[in-house]
Order: structure tokens, then sequence, then C-alpha cells
């Protein structure tokens, strides 16, 4: 009995272990070090004249697949078992049945998965009219025409049109398509290659639930996925259940996976009979895909053409990576010089409001906005096309029990906020960082509603059917005619750089805020309070945790030593729990009392040398990193003022954390560089690790605050609000810039001058300003 597929919720679909194979080939599961059969497609017995259940546990050289005996199998699979990535030599060439194979071999799931496919021309009928499918070209050939595309399209349309030109010639499907995914992970055709007698389905929308969040999974890992006829039925794999695991074989990389039922029903429903997919990855996140159908017969695409195609959709996505970045980079570029003349402005003027709104260049030049307001000083200031006062005020008013970060975006504010419908023109989307919460200061953005017609592939939403004992289930649509849908409460999506150049203005806001001798006095009372707690705090976690959890710590230490060699194995267990926990927590309560010295302890301001400092904490740091690849760039290290602990603390909290969050990376690079203006030295530290989300960008200077990306590694959430205080004892910023899975900048600026904080409690400003 094959295992039964819940259809309820395509998101619980299991696709990567279905228990069956595409009927034009064979797959046998084997022991990778014996060679013996542990599963089979049941359709073998063609190949073997054994019954598929006589196969099991059976060696492969005892067999014989139509005169060919297993023999031949074996010493072919002997010799690339002695490769490093047996699938790098695939395909290899096997004469069955009068005809040749392509036998295709990979090891995973501690299986060697073995598949025979068919050639091309055993499959496919043509007729004079119809298209011959391409042979596979060599890849020196492929990789030119393929560059010299890239290089001489105008445009990334242009491109993806003549991407879509090459796949159909090489493969002969009827049509072929890019498809890209939305933020919402509904698709667009962006381009299309097709037969004169197909309606077109360029800019056609499809909903997300058309390919759902494990199949998109499964594309990130599997670059290509073909099935060849979805009007045969499936070839059950014996036995059912794979080894021990209690679950079928993982048929993650097989070319021979069958897919899901609802697919194939899906794909019926469209008429195709033949499907391709070819996956764009940007950024090792899943871009789009390249899509291919075929309609009134069967289409295979044999390995090797194949991976020709595969190569296309690698250097297309090669090449939208650099597209990309280019364009992000010049984007960032300007928004970064915008910004540097607005904080020009602030710091000529002396006063926020004047530098943010009263020059040619306002706070709305430093992002797509179309219009912004500033709250300050009880003050309402209206930029561009912005919405009325009372709405200012009224959305306010909403964000602020909506959000306790200190910034927020969305690109759909009438669908979060009712009464922003009123004004879904000016301000479909919001962009707000907060100044102070408790002097109600806010700097919002806002982008127009931008109104637009959707043509869908049928209508978006999957119907739910009732089947004849009375469960309901999600049925594929039937119908894939033209369906209009006007889209409303949306604006152009916020981009990562303008929300990183927001808060790096937020910086600079609250650094000549925390000048300002009026407003430091009008807190300076509620910093004495707060400084007093946290001196109770300190003398508590010193004198009233530290001491009993030594003596816990010792005790356990002591027990273990006399009574360890007798103790049950579960009971030691424990006792070694209790030890390494007492650690944690001797740590976390030196992090602590560490984050609180640094507004007390005096500083001795000097000049320092950069260059040595960085080497010898990368060389501590270096020495507990043992056999990985990890390299450090080091560019102008100009000399800063500063207290020289402090700024080792500086540098080691983020130098350590560039260390530790590139953790994932094969090759982990790390940059520092330092740039000098008449005002300031500022140094940037770059790593190529996990990166950051912008939309947890208020988080990330937080005592004890961990970020969703962050949760697998070691860390208290301490270090970068050491870092942000020491910074604002030296009266400098601290700001980064990220992208997830690409990238994460920190930088911090050293003021030059000697003049520390050392008695002014003000200086310690932003963290009574922000809470």
């Amino acid at each position: 009995m094959q295992p039964t597929v819940d259809l309820t919720n395509c998101d619980r679909e299991p696709i990567q272990w279905p228990g069956y194979i595409q009927s034009h080939g064979y797959l046998l599961a084997l022991d990778p070090t014996t060679l013996t059969i542990w599963q089979a497609s049941e359709n073998c017995q063609e190949l073997t004249g054994i019954p598929t259940e006589a196969l099991i546990g059976q060696p492969l050289h005892t067999l014989t697949l139509h005169h060919v005996p297993g023999q031949e199998l074996v010493d072919l699979l002997t010799v690339a078992l002695r490769q490093d990535d047996p699938a790098a030599f695939n395909p290899y060439r096997l004469k069955l049945k009068n005809q040749h194979w392509y036998v295709v071999i990979h090891l995973h799931d501690d299986a060697l998965i073995l598949e025979l496919e068919p050639p091309a021309d055993a499959v496919n009928i043509t007729d004079a009219d119809a298209p011959l499918l391409s042979k596979a070209l060599p890849v020196q050939v492929l990789l030119a025409q393929t560059m010299t595309d890239i290089q001489r399209s105008s445009s990334l349309a242009d491109l993806l049109e003549k991407t879509a030109h090459k796949v159909k010639e090489l493969t002969g499907y009827d049509r072929v398509m890019i498809y890209r995914f939305g933020d919402d992970w509904h698709g667009e055709v962006v381009a299309e290659a097709r037969e004169s007698f197909l309606e077109p389905f360029l800019h056609m929308h499809y909903p997300a639930s058309d390919i759902p969040r494990q199949a998109r999974e499964l594309y990130k890992v599997n670059l290509v996925r073909i099935i060849v006829d979805t009007y045969k039925p499936r070839v059950p794999i014996y036995p059912v259940q794979y080894a021990d695991r209690g679950r079928p074989l993982d048929l993650t990389h097989a070319g021979l996976r069958a897919v899901s039922p609802i697919h194939i029903e899906y794909l019926q429903n469209m008429g195709v009979r033949s499907s391709m997919s070819l996956s764009l990855i940007y950024r090792g996140e899943l871009w789009g895909l390249i899509s291919c159908h075929h309609y009134a017969t069967a289409r295979l695409v044999d390995y090797p053409t194949r991976a020709s195609v595969k190569l296309i959709s690698q250097l297309l996505s090669t090449a939208l990576e650099i597209r990309k970045d280019d364009e992000d980079e010049a984007f960032a570029q300007t928004l970064h010089q915008r910004e540097q003349h607005i904080h020009q402005q602030m710091l000529a003027d002396w006063d926020v409001a004047q530098g943010l709104t009263r020059h040619p260049l306002t706070a709305l030049g430093l992002n797509t906005a179309t219009g912004g307001a500033l709250l300050f000083e009880n003050q309402l200031i209206r930029l561009g096309q912005a919405p009325e006062e009372a709405d200012i005020y009224s959305l306010i008013e909403w964000l602020k029990t909506t959000s306790p970060d200190v910034v927020f975006q969305t690109d759909q504010l009438p669908n979060l906020f009712t009464p922003a419908e009123r004004y879904r023109a000016l301000a479909s989307g919001v962009l707000m960082i907060v100044l102070s919460r408790e002097m109600n200061e806010y700097l919002l953005w806002f982008k127009p509603e931008q109104k637009q017609t959707q043509y869908w592939g049928g209508n978006p939403e999957k119907p739910v059917v009732r089947d004849e004992a009375g469960s309901e289930r999600l049925s594929p649509r039937k119908s894939f005619d033209k369906w209009e849908q006007l889209v409303r409460n949306r604006s152009d999506p916020w981009r990562q750089v303008e929300v990183a150049t927001a808060l790096k203005l937020r910086e600079n806001i609250l650094q000549l805020v925390t000048q300002k001798a009026n407003q430091i006095r009008a807190l300076n009372e509620q910093l004495r309070l707060a400084y007093e707690e946290l001196e109770a705090f300190s003398y508590t976690i010193s004198h009233d945790l530290r001491t009993p959890l030594s003596s816990i710590k010792s005790y356990t230490e002591i027990y273990l030593e006399d009574y360890g060699d007798t103790m049950p194995t579960d009971a030691r267990a424990t006792f070694d729990k209790i030890t390494r926990a007492s650690d944690r927590m001797a740590m976390l309560i030196r992090n602590v009392m560490q984050y609180s010295r640094m507004s007390r302890t005096d500083l001795t301001m000097e000049p320092l040398a950069v260059k040595p400092l960085i080497t010898q904490l990368w060389d501590e740091l270096r020495a507990g990193e043992n056999g990985r690849d990890l390299t450090i760039q080091l560019g102008d290290t100009p000399q800063i003022n500063g207290d020289q602990t402090m700024v080792a603390q500086v540098f080691g909290n983020l130098l350590s954390n560039a260390v530790k969050y590139s953790r994932q990376v094969p090759r982990a690079r790390i940059q520092v560089n330092g740039t000098e203006t008449d005002q300031e030295v500022v140094y940037a530290i770059t790593d190529n690790g996990i990166g950051i989300d912008m939309k947890q960008a208020g988080k990330v200077f937080e005592l004890f605050q961990r970020l969703d990306s962050a949760v697998n590694y070691e860390g208290y959430g301490v270090g970068l609000a050491i870092v942000k205080r020491i910074m604002s004892r030296h009266r400098g910023k601290v700001w980064f810039e990220s992208s997830p899975m690409h990238s994460t900048t920190f930088f911090v600026a050293f003021p030059k001058t000697t003049q520390s904080a050392q008695t002014d409690l003000s200086a310690d400003m932003p963290k009574p300003i922000t809470s």
C-alpha cells in the first residue's frame, strides 16, 4: 500500500518523498557500501525479469538488466564512487533495449540513488511541422552565446526575452515563460517565447498558492524539475518505507521524482502534457522560474540538454545579481551623498527642523517618497504631497501603539489602518522613524497609491471541493481565462537602503539633539534617577547574585570530584548542566556590569593608532576559529581620539560579531576601512555573513534584544548595546547597513576632538531619548 497524501493544505504536502517516480525511467536505491538493493521502482521488473519485491536485498552484481550483466553497472558505480562527487560525471551511457540509456547517480539520504533515463527520441513524437529537439551544445559555445546576450541586452526585459527564446530553441517546448515572484510570492510572467497558435501569457499574474512554500524551498536546492507526461500513471517505489526511516526515500535531487497529484491536476486543467522548470536565484533566494510547457504530446528533455539549459539559468541568475547590485550601489551612493549634505545643513543651522525642511534639499531627498512630515518640538511640518495635519496626528497615535521599534515601514497602510483609505492617493506607503517617544517627536515619509490593473491566469482563489466521503480539500483552478483585478491601497515598496538611510539620519538628529543644552537640562534629572537605579542594580548583581552563584558552582564541582565516579549517568549529566548554567549566568552578569560601567568610568582621551589595535584583536579572534577560511582586509586606518580600553572594546565587539555571524559562509571575508573628514573619522567593518533584516533594525542596539536571524548563535544581546553606549560617551555615532544573506556593514564615527563626556550625564542621552 502506497502512502496517502494530505491534500487539505498544499503547504503540508511532503513533496520531497512522494514514494513514486515518473514512468519513463527506472530507479534503484542502493547501499553505497555493498551496492545491495534497498528500494526499486516497481517497473524494474521490466529490466530484470524478476518481481520487484524479490530484488530487495539482492547485490547488484547478481542481476541482469536486458542482457547487461549487473557487474557492468557495479564497475561503473565503483569508479564513480571513488570521486569526491560521483554526480559530477553524470550522465553515464549504457546500452539497453537496443538503444543508449543515461545512467544518472547521486548520493542522498544515505543512499546511492541510480536512475535510468531514455534518450529524448525514445519519448518525443514529432512531425514535419514540429520543432526538433536541439542537441546539447558544447559548454563553451553555450557560455559564449549566453554571455553575448547578457552584454548586448539593453535592459533586463530584453535579456529575459532573449533567454526565453534561447531555452525554447534548445528544448523544443511549445511555450517558455520567465516567471518572477513578488514580495508576497505571487508571480508574474515577465518574458515569453511561444508558438503562434498559443494565447499569450505575458504579464499574467498567478497566486502564491500555485507554487506553495515547500515547493519554492525545493526549487532552491534542485534547480531543474521535469514532468514528461501528465497523463501517464506514476510508478510506485517498493518497499514504501525507506530503510528504518519510517517514511519514503527522499527524492529531492532525483530527476525522475514524481510530483504532487495536485500539481498534475493543475497542469491537466491548463491542458499541459509536459513541463520543465528551472530556478532563478538572486542572493540565495528564489527570484523566479524559467517555466516550459508542451501541450499536444509528451516531451522529454534528456539529461545533457537539461544540463545546458541549467547553465543558462545559472548565468541568468548571475546577470540578475550583477545588474541589480550595480543599480543598488548607484542608488545607495546617491542617498549617502544627500544624507551627508542634509547632515551638514543641520550642523550649520544648529537646528534639526530647519536643516531638514527649509533648504532646497529636504528630507524628501533621502528616498523615493513624494511626501513627508516632521513632528518636532511640538511643531508639525509637512513636506511635498502629504496628508492633512489632523490625519498625520491620528496616524502617529496609531503608530505609537502598533510598533515598539524605532522604525516602521509598510507599503499597504490602508490595509493596516482603515482611516488611511481617505488619503491613500497620498500615503499608501509610510516609513517612520522615532526621534523621541517622550518628547513626541517623529519623522515620516509617504508614498502614493500605485493603482493598477492586474491580469491573472484565472481567479487566483483556489476553490474548495468536497469528495465522496464528505471531506473538503483545496482544488487547482479549472479555468485559466484572463481574470482582471484592480489593486488598491498599495504603494511601491521601501528598499532596504532607504530604511538604512533613514536610520543613519536618525543617528545624526539624535547626535545634534544631545548637544543642545536646553534639551539636555530637561532630561538631566531623569538621567540622575536612572543612574541611581543602575548603581543599585549593579550592586545587587555584584554582591547578592555573584556570591551564591559561585557557591553553587563550587559545591557542584566538589561533589562531582568526590562522588562523580559512583554517580548514575543521568545524575552526573544533571550536575554538568548545573555547572554550565552557572558559567552562562556568570557571563551574563559580567556583561550587564560591563554595560553599566560604561556610563561611570572616566575616559582617558588620547590619539590612538588603529592598525595595531585591529591586528592584535584579529590575531586573538583568529586563534579560536581554526579550520575556517577566514580572512580580513585592512584598508586605510586613520588615527582617532578616544579612550584606549573602550575603543578596543568597540572594535573587539564589532569584529567578534563579524566573525561569529559569517560562520555559515564557506569563505568568510571581513573588511575594515577608515575614512576621514574635517569633522570626524569613520570606520566601516563589513562582513559577508547572514545579514540583518532592516525590518528589525530598531532592535539592534537595544539591551538584551536578539534578532530572529541570530537565535542559533551564542550571545545575550549586550555587545552592540555596549558599543552604542561607548560611542555616546565619545560623542560619536554608530549605525549600520545590511542585506540579508549578503553583507552587513557597521559604521562608527569618532569626532576630531579630545573633549569627552566624563562628567556630563548628557553624553549618554540617546538611551533616555529613544526609550
